[in-house]
């Protein structure tokens, strides 16, 4: 058995390792891939090895060295860092089988740089889940930039490096010109960037001050996707759809969201931002940003497009609900970032199986396709449930909580953009259900007939599609570590 110590240390170390021993068996695609798995499923033993000891109540850290006085790279379980480290971990597994049966399937090129560069970055997303201050996580925040880089540029083609410029120049300026300073400042002022419960910002500024410097650090953590520097990830989309998956679930953007809300909680910390009202402008940009964003989708027919949007969108109600500085509203912030994990997954494994057994990419082309592969769209439509806040699925707990959270503050700007936003969800989704299994689909003047994609893929998205109504069900885990989180002392 790993001590906690051992075990935070092992989470960024074994993905590495993993990197490592891909590349070098990359003529061997079966060991490669077999080594693929072993190393995704090592990961999530070492990361559930910390998940008693967390809920016990303890915090355990590492500290590597010291810079600085009050600058270190340091590690500490709390948790918010602990449900991150488990959605990422147990994706991971779920996303490699997906990925072999897609890369295979479809013949992609460079098949060993993708497993390498996966690998890379979840161990980059395991060092932002365990960071222990503001100075680790933004370090490691950049290498998940650089490392899902070469992913999203996977294809080589002129299109695909048109979308990894974008990717590179909006998330790396917006953490250098914005982040970068305010981490800085932050470091200066109260001589350290530690988590701490209660945040570390109390009687440093006034309300203006506060809200400046939140606006620093949120428009500087660009994977959280807030309007306008959204760009970026619908330009990631030329990426395959196991990258993808990556961006929108496992790794990138569920990174920026939940730096926000660990900057919010322990860095700020909740009174001194509700005694100073310094997220009021917050919510209003939050609010923006998921009506804009839903709007954009409902008129996209290009369906990884409509996802994109979609997850600009989702991403807005954890921002949104963080904002509220409600009790409630942060248990939903904390339980959205797992709904919208598996949810979302499960849509874009769903896309990328359209994709390799029916070669089709738009919505408008998708008469009938229920009928002809049942498994891909029955889980789809699990997962629209999660993403529209309907039951059985776990997106409607994460909603009813955000949504209860707002109406105990009396923000009833936020009641009114999460009831509009579910209706513009049902507006983008429902209609794509609806053509998959209630329209004819057109007669193939080939007389071609095609049925599910390859097994691997079918079987990751329907344990995804499981897990949206799992949670829905037993959603105890979540639950305690997002209550933590409020109350250290539960």
């Amino acid at each position: 058995m790993l001590t906690p110590e051992q075990a935070i240390l092992a989470s960024m170390a074994v993905p590495l390792a993993g990197a490592m021993l891909i590349s070098f068996a990359g003529r061997q695609p079966n060991l490669r891939e077999g080594i693929t798995l072993v190393t995704a499923a090592a990961l999530l033993v070492c990361v559930l090895t910390l998940l008693p000891t967390v809920l016990g109540g303890a915090r355990p850290g590492v500290i590597l060295f010291s810079l600085l006085p009050g600058l270190q790279i340091a590690f500490r379980v709390e948790p918010l860092g602990m449900l991150f480290a488990l959605i990422a971990s147990g994706l991971w597994i779920v996303n490699s089988l997906y990925s072999i049966g897609y890369l295979r399937a479809n013949k992609e090129a460079h098949q060993t740089r993708f497993f390498v560069c996966f690998a890379l970055a979840i161990s980059a997303t395991m060092g932002i889940a365990f960071s222990g201050n503001l100075f680790t996580l933004f370090i490691f925040y950049e290498l998940l930039t650089l490392s899902t880089y070469p992913l999203v540029t996977h294809h080589g083609t002129d299109k695909a490096r048109t979308g990894g410029r974008v990717y590179l120049a909006l998330l790396l300026s917006t953490s250098t010109v914005f982040l970068l300073p305010a981490l800085v400042f932050i470091w200066f002022i109260a001589g350290t960037t530690d988590f701490t419960a209660g945040g570390i910002l109390a009687d440093k500024l006034g309300p203006t001050g506060l809200a400046v410097l939140l606006a620093l650090c949120v428009f500087g953590i660009g994977k959280a996707a807030l309007m306008p520097f959204h760009r970026w990830l619908p330009a990631a989309m030329v990426a395959p759809t196991p990258v993808s998956a990556l961006l929108h679930a496992v790794a990138v953007v569920k990174a920026g969201v939940f730096s926000v809300v660990k900057v919010i909680v322990y860095v700020f910390g909740f009174d001194t931002l509700t005694s100073a009202g310094a997220t009021h402008w917050l919510v209003a940009v939050a609010g923006f940003t998921i009506i804009a964003a839903s709007v954009v989708a409902l008129s996209a027919d290009n369906l990884k497009r409509r996802l994109a949007y979609s997850t600009i969108s989702q991403l807005s109600y954890v921002i949104l609900a963080a904002a509220l500085l409600a009790p409630l509203s942060l248990i939903g912030a904390v339980l959205h970032i797992a709904a919208h994990a598996v949810g979302k997954i499960t849509l874009f494994f769903a896309a990328g199986a359209i994709y390799t057994a029916a070669h089709k990419t738009e919505v408008s082309q998708l008469d009938g396709i229920g009928r002809r592969m049942p498994w891909t769209m029955g889980a789809f439509a699990i997962a629209v449930l999660s993403m529209i806040g309907l039951p059985p699925a776990v997106g409607f707990i994460s909603k009813w909580y955000m949504l209860s959270g707002a109406m105990a503050t009396q923000h009833w700007l936020a009641v009114a953009v999460i009831a509009l936003s579910t209706l513009l969800n049902a507006g983008y989704f429902l209609p794509i259900v609806y053509r998959a299994f209630f329209v004819a689909p057109p007669a193939d003047p080939h007389g071609h007939a095609h049925g599910e994609a390859p097994l691997l893929m079918v079987i990751a998205l329907t344990a995804t599609a499981a897990g949206t109504v799992l949670l829905f069900f037993f959603p105890d885990v979540p639950l305690a570590l997002a209550r933590q989180m409020i109350n250290p002392r539960e």
